[in-house]
């Protein structure tokens, strides 16, 4: 088992079972939340190792990472006396991690917090870099905080119980952090069958220590993380203007649209944009990308990230990207010409 050290002296761990490793982990009493994908396949495995049945089980999905949703398990966490001694523990993806931590930061101003993700998204991305958040008014993560998980048990055995799509959704966070690395962007590139599933658990490592190198070089998300947000001021407002994609899917299409953002304003290589285009293309298949556009271009206006203008962060060359700030008019106009000739 390798032991990854954050600064804040948080740990990630890849356990052969993350079950079994759970008790270890564990300050005074433990409460669950996981979602109603994830407790049909392990409820009685996550209470058998904690040796409780105290928990709450939220609806699975985007949905569920609400202000109604995060006050329930606070009001849970009262119901059952937890104290700020305790620890929560998140079983799930990403939102059941960002709804779960945001809960730990908040009940007494701060509970022990553990993470299992059992997503390749959460795996990769989600479980990584502390940010917990819910939405609010139509807003992605308008709530929220950074709250680093005491441990995260990454065990790739999970990604065994997913489907093809839940494996596409978090290739999408892989992909972007190609973009930022050409290392990776070299492995993918290579790989016949990106979805095999001992191929991603290799990729995982290499994933958590690019997150991380920028995470802990900016932990606030102030200044050099925002290279992490590559594609996702579209891909956010793709997903706010009410899509079928899953957030990963979004992101792809998210690159693709800022990819071509950056040929038309910046001194970008065209030759590597026309690789990272074929690339996200292979990870999307036949996935249907229609969205309404210009409903995203509109909402894209809320994206936390922005000012007066749309900031988006674009891949420009090999493991380079650039900071492009648009008008929203300009935005607007310019995704709906995008979009139509993908």
């Amino acid at each position: 088992m390798s032991d990854l050290h954050f600064k804040s002296e948080k740990s990630v761990l890849f356990p052969v079972d993350a079950f079994k490793e759970l008790p270890a982990h564990i300050e005074g009493r433990p409460f669950f939340v996981t979602d109603e994908n994830v407790s049909s396949l392990y409820k009685d495995r996550i209470e058998d190792a904690l040796k409780t049945k105290d928990g709450y089980t939220m609806s699975a999905g985007e949905a569920s990472k609400t202000p109604e949703t995060l006050l329930r398990i606070l009001g849970q966490l009262k119901e059952n006396n937890l104290t700020r001694r305790d620890t929560l523990v998140a079983v799930g993806g990403g939102v059941v991690g960002d709804v779960a931590g945001l809960a730990a930061a908040l009940y007494m101003r701060g509970m022990h917090f553990l993470y299992v993700p059992t997503t390749l998204l959460s795996d990769v991305d989600a479980a990584i870099g502390g940010k917990n958040a819910v939405n609010f008014c139509g807003v992605k993560n308008l709530l929220g905080t950074f709250y680093a998980p005491d441990h995260v048990l990454i065990d790739p055995a999970f990604l065994h119980t997913l489907p093809r799509r839940e494996l596409r959704c978090g290739l999408g966070e892989i992909v972007k952090h190609a973009a930022l690395c050409e290392e990776l962007f070299d492995k993918l590139n290579v790989q016949r069958d990106l979805f095999d599933l001992e191929f991603l658990s290799s990729l995982i490592p290499q994933n958590i220590a690019i997150k991380r190198r920028f995470v802990e070089a900016d932990p606030l998300d102030r200044d050099v993380r925002r290279a992490l947000n590559l594609g996702h001021t579209t891909a956010h407002a793709i997903e706010l203007a009410g899509t079928h994609l899953s957030h990963g899917e979004c992101v792809l299409c998210g690159i693709r649209i800022e990819a071509e953002l950056a040929r038309w304003h910046c001194a970008a290589d065209e030759g590597y944009l026309d690789e990272l285009d074929a690339l996200v293309k292979r990870v999307l298949g036949e996935s249907n990308c229609d969205f309404d556009l210009s409903l995203a271009a509109r909402l894209a206006r809320f994206d936390k990230k922005n000012g007066e203008n749309i900031v988006c962060i674009c891949p420009k060359a090999r493991g380079e990207y650039v900071r492009l700030e648009l008008a929203p008019e300009e935005y607007e106009k310019e995704l709906l010409e995008i979009g139509g000739a993908l």
